[in-house]
């Protein structure tokens, strides 16, 4: 199975402008402290020549990759059960909407008390972050079943694991992806921020030291620019999972 990425050239087009405009706006503005396009990506070539680049980046991916895949291990089973069980919902609904608020950078002060500045506090961060977003998502998948499916399946006397392979696998998959997709943006996200205070490496880690560093803002803006551009691409490539043809499919009440 091949997961083609479709990029369209009009919005290539489109950035391509606004690199110009920019380059054009420092050089007609030089004593700007943000920098140009040009001094932005020598900036990248820095950071690829000493090898800080790749570094940083494997580092923020295996961040999120980790936090995401607890995340999702736990909260997407677990919202399947509670979702799927009235009386379990009543009781922990209450308890999750009052987590659920709660900014996963405010358990940044309970993360390091916990595990100290290193991997396994942002990693930790990124759980909470996805945790309580795919564990929503699953509850509400469960609820959107239609009740019709629900009883033609128990009236033809399937089995448990019948059941949740031929009905309720196929009427929650799409939405769940949906919810992941969304959910791994937040992921992106909250490591950014949680290398700026939990970690010493990373994306975000670069942010903040360049900064720190002789206020070197083509690094900042460096930082962003790959934060950006590897967000766009996690993106794309979880909106080509929606065109696998077993996540497609989607109950009709027709």
């Amino acid at each position: 199975m091949r997961l083609k990425l479709h990029v369209q050239p009009r919005p290539l087009l489109f950035i391509g402008v606004l690199l110009i405009c920019w380059q054009i706006a420092i050089n007609r503005h030089p004593g700007q402290l943000l920098p140009g396009p040009l001094s932005v990506l020598r900036a990248i070539g820095d950071l690829m020549h000493s090898g800080l680049l790749l570094k940083y980046i494997v580092a923020s991916l295996f961040r999120v990759t980790w936090g995401f895949a607890l995340g999702a291990s736990l909260g997407i089973p677990l919202g399947l059960a509670i979702g799927w069980n009235r009386r379990a919902e009543m009781a922990l609904n209450p308890l999750i909407q009052i987590f659920r608020p709660i900014s996963p950078l405010a358990w940044i002060p309970v993360a390091i008390l916990w595990f100290g500045v290193g991997d396994m506090a942002a990693v930790f961060l990124i759980f909470v972050g996805c945790f309580f977003p795919l564990l929503l998502t699953a509850m509400s998948a469960v609820h959107n079943i239609p009740a019709l499916y629900i009883d033609a399946g128990r009236n033809f006397g399937l089995s448990p694991f019948a059941f949740v392979s031929r009905v309720l696998y196929p009427a929650v998959a799409p939405q769940l992806v949906v919810g992941m997709r969304i959910t791994l943006g937040i992921a992106w996200l909250v490591v950014v921020a949680a290398e700026m205070i939990a970690v010493n490496s990373g994306l975000g880690f670069l942010i903040v030291d360049a900064r720190n560093a002789g206020n070197r803002y083509d690094l900042v803006v460096a930082g962003m620019v790959i934060i950006g551009a590897i967000g766009l691409l996690l993106d794309l490539g979880m909106r080509s999972l929606e065109r696998v043809k077993s996540f497609r499919w989607s109950y009709s009440e027709d």
